[in-house]
């Protein structure tokens, strides 16, 4: 009997695009819906102890391909998985999505070890055994839950549990002096091997809460938390408060920062938008000026009519040459009694005549 093949569960892996619920696609093979005969969709699954099981059927193990080719509703493939399950995060519900949809119908048995077997065997676990019972219950794929499961799997268990297959990625796993605990599953042909998803698993988180503990150990002493329940010495818990308060400052400093950046954004644009403006206003400030004072401006023209106006006001008319020439009549002259010369004149009378006589000759040379 060989298990299913690795093309067809490398198709199960997980895909980030084009995915449908629970990050299936297409490709992945997951059989139509059907009617499931579990309780894990309305209510937690139970516990193996609390299901009362009749052995008065004999158990009959199904072969893969009467697996693989569907089996009847009332007997159904029974495929269990085991782990720790501490911290139950994605990677643990993906495996378990993977076990129930192995076969077109499935009845997905879950193994969960106790805190003493794997305290002593793996190593200290963050939830206790009943928290990690829980957190499996309640996990939609899960129809069964085996309490205190074993950590090698031996025949009477497989037949106690009328096991068909064991689903648990491919990778061999040494424990417990054994170089693979699943050696005897895969050579009796009762393996069925899902894929891990990369990225997340128990051991990560843990690292991560390890790397940045100061960062957890000061959220949780901001929630409320004493140092004594953190377990926080007395001088880390006033550095914590301490590296709180910076923290606080320079996030107030960081805002102020910011806004000043955008205040001097805006300054900045509004001074552009301003000296745009100033600079249209300037060109049509000069093109007046000049259309008003420039050589060729209208002040020079204004100032030569201006001109021409004042010297035609000052300036003499001249006497059209047409007009006739008026000819001075000679002023009586008068004569002293019994002298044949005429007076002399004063000097008064004769600047006036010798101006009347100057006005004659322009008179003269006028016309």
């Amino acid at each position: 009997m060989e298990p299913p093949s690795s093309s067809r569960l490398n198709s199960r892996k997980r895909r980030k695009d084009g995915s449908g619920p629970n990050g299936a696609t297409e490709l992945d093979g997951i059989p139509p819906k059907m009617s499931r005969h579990s309780f894990g969709l309305r209510e937690p699954a139970p516990f193996s102890d609390e299901i009362e099981v009749d052995y008065s059927k004999p158990y009959v193990r199904l072969t893969l391909e009467e697996a693989t080719r569907g089996t009847p509703l009332d007997r159904p493939v029974r495929v269990y998985a085991d782990g720790i399950f501490d911290l139950f995060h994605s990677g643990h519900a993906r495996a378990l999505m993977q076990a129930k949809n192995l076969f077109p119908n499935t009845y997905l048995i879950v193994g969960v070890c106790s805190d003493e077997l794997t305290h002593n065997l793996k190593g200290f676990t963050v939830m206790n055994e009943s928290e990690r019972y829980d957190a499996v219950q309640h996990c939609r794929y899960v129809d069964e839950v085996v309490r205190n499961a074993p950590w090698t799997l031996t025949p009477e268990f497989l037949a106690e549990h009328q096991i068909d297959f064991v689903a648990h990625d491919d990778i061999p796993y040494s424990s417990a002096g054994s170089d693979d605990v699943y050696k005897h599953i895969k050579e009796a042909g009762m393996f069925a091997p899902t894929q891990r998803t990369e990225g997340i698993s128990t051991s990560d988180i843990i690292t991560r809460i390890v790397r940045d503990y100061d960062v957890y150990a000061r959220r949780n002493l901001q929630r409320g938390y004493t140092a004594k329940e953190l377990n926080v010495s007395f001088i880390n818990e006033k550095k914590y408060h301490l590296q709180e308060r910076v923290d606080k400052v320079k996030k107030r400093v960081k805002d102020v920062e910011e806004k000043s950046k955008e205040f001097v954004q805006k300054v900045e644009e509004k001074s552009i938008d301003l000296i745009q403006k100033w600079e249209e206003k300037s060109r049509e400030f000069i093109g007046n000026f000049l259309e008003m004072f420039g050589p060729e401006g209208a002040l020079k023209h204004m100032l030569k009519e201006g001109k021409g106006r004042m010297l035609q006001a000052i300036s003499p008319k001249q006497s059209p040459s047409s007009s006739p020439t008026h000819e001075r009549s000679p002023s009586p002259s008068f004569r002293w009694p019994f002298s044949t010369k005429t007076p002399p004149s004063s000097p008064a009378n004769l600047s006036r005549s010798q101006s009347a006589v100057a006005y004659d000759i322009s008179e003269d040379e006028e016309d």
